[in-house]
C-alpha cells in the first residue's frame, strides 16, 4: 500500500529523529514510556480521555480509536512506529463501547498504519486472555490456547483484539508487530483492578482459594516495551519475572485485610462481588472471580532471551509500596 507523503516539513521534523505514536498516552504505564523514548524520539500522545499528567514537551490528542478523526492524526504525523497501549478495561467503558473501542479502534489503527507507512506496531494485550481454568498447565506458554472467551463474555473484546493483531501479524509482513501478554501490572499511578485491591484496606478473597500470581513493576513493563520497541521483533511475547506468590500472601504483604468471601455455590462469589462493588465501591470484579480461584501462571522466557529482559523491581518492593501509601495516608 503507498505511503502518503506529507509537503508540508512540520517544526518536529526538524529534529530528525523518528515520530512515534503511543495510545494511552495519559495513563501511568504511558507515561513512562513516553520518558524513556522522548530521548531518542518525537513522540505524539493519544488518549481517549483528557488526563492532566500528560508531558508539556509531547504533542497530545484526546480522541476515541474508533472514531473518524483518530485517522487526522496519521494525516497530521509520519509515524515511524506504533506502541498501542489504549487498551480500554472492563471498568471505563460499557461493553459495546468497550468492544468498538478496543477492536474496531486497533482495527483502524492497523488499518491506518499500513495506509500511512508505518512499519511497526507494538501492541499491549493481557495474560487474562489464557482464562482462569482448573485445568490450565502449570506454565502458559505464547502457544496455549486462548481460552478467556469461551469462560466469560467480559473478555471476548480482549480476545478478538488479539486475533486481530495476529491475522496482521501473519498477513502483512511489511509490518512489523510485536504483541505483549503482561502478567498483572501494578505500582504507583496504576489503576486496573488488581492494584486497586492491592491498595486497598479491605481487600476480598474466595474461601479456600488463594491462587499463585504473578505481578509485574508499571517501572519494569515500561522498559520492557521500550526494549520490544526498540529491537523491533516481530511475534507473540509473554512478560512476567521468574518468581510468583499466592494471592492472599501478597495481600499480606500489601497491608490489606482479608474479606472472605464464600466460594459456593458457582454464582454466589458473583453475586457478592456485584453487591459489594455497588455498595462500597470494593474493587472486585465479579466476570474476573475464576482469576481469584485458578493460577494463570505464563512462562515469560522467550521474551527474556529475546530482548535480555530482567525485571529490576522485587515482589517484596512491589508490596512494601502498597503498604507505604496505607501508612502515609493512615498518618
Amino acid at each position: 500500500m503507498a505511503t502518503r507523503k506529507r509537503t508540508e516539513l512540520r517544526p518536529s521534523d526538524t529534529t530528525g529523529k523518528p515520530k512515534v505514536l503511543v495510545t494511552g498516552a495519559g495513563g501511568a504505564l504511558g507515561r513512562r514510556v513516553i520518558e524513556r523514548l522522548k530521548v531518542d524520539y518525537d513522540i505524539v500522545g493519544v488518549d481517549f480521555r483528557w488526563r492532566k499528567h500528560v508531558d508539556p514537551d509531547v504533542v497530545h490528542y484526546e480522541v476515541d480509536f474508533d472514531k473518524r478523526k483518530f485517522q487526522d492524526v496519521f494525516r497530521e504525523h509520519e509515524f515511524a512506529g506504533v506502541i498501542h497501549l489504549g487498551r480500554i478495561g472492563s471498568a471505563q467503558l460499557n461493553r459495546a463501547r468497550r468492544y468498538n473501542s478496543n477492536v474496531i479502534g486497533t482495527e483502524r489503527l492497523l488499518q491506518y498504519s499500513l495506509q500511512y507507512g508505518v512499519r511497526q506496531v507494538v501492541m499491549l494485550s493481557s495474560h487474562y486472555v489464557y482464562g482462569a481454568d482448573a485445568n490450565n498447565p502449570a506454565l502458559l506458554d505464547e502457544s496455549t490456547p486462548m481460552k478467556a472467551a469461551n469462560l466469560t463474555s467480559e473478555l471476548v473484546d480482549s480476545v478478538e483484539l488479539e486475533n486481530l493483531c495476529n491475522i496482521y501479524l501473519y498477513k502483512h509482513p511489511e509490518l512489523t508487530m510485536t504483541i505483549l501478554r503482561p502478567c498483572n501490572i501494578v505500582g504507583p499511578g496504576v489503576q486496573n483492578n488488581l492494584s486497586k485491591i492491592l491498595a486497598s484496606r479491605l481487600a476480598p478473597c474466595l474461601t479456600g482459594f488463594s491462587p499463585m500470581m504473578q505481578f509485574i513493576h508499571v517501572d519494569d513493563l515500561a522498559e520492557a516495551i521500550v526494549l520490544a520497541f526498540t529491537k523491533n521483533q516481530r511475534g507473540v511475547f509473554n512478560i512476567a519475572p521468574e518468581d510468583w506468590i499466592a494471592y492472599q500472601d501478597a495481600l499480606e504483604l500489601a497491608g490489606c485485610r482479608r474479606l472472605f468471601l464464600p466460594s459456593i455455590p458457582p454464582m454466589l462469589p458473583r453475586v457478592l462481588a456485584g453487591v459489594l462493588s455497588r455498595a462500597i465501591g470494593m474493587p472486585f470484579p465479579s466476570y474476573l472471580v475464576n482469576y481469584f480461584k485458578y493460577p494463570v501462571i505464563i512462562d515469560g522466557s522467550l521474551f527474556s532471551r529475546t530482548f535480555g529482559f530482567k525485571p529490576k523491581r522485587s515482589l517484596q518492593e512491589i508490596f512494601k509500596y502498597y503498604r507505604g501509601e496505607k501508612s502515609r495516608l493512615a498518618a
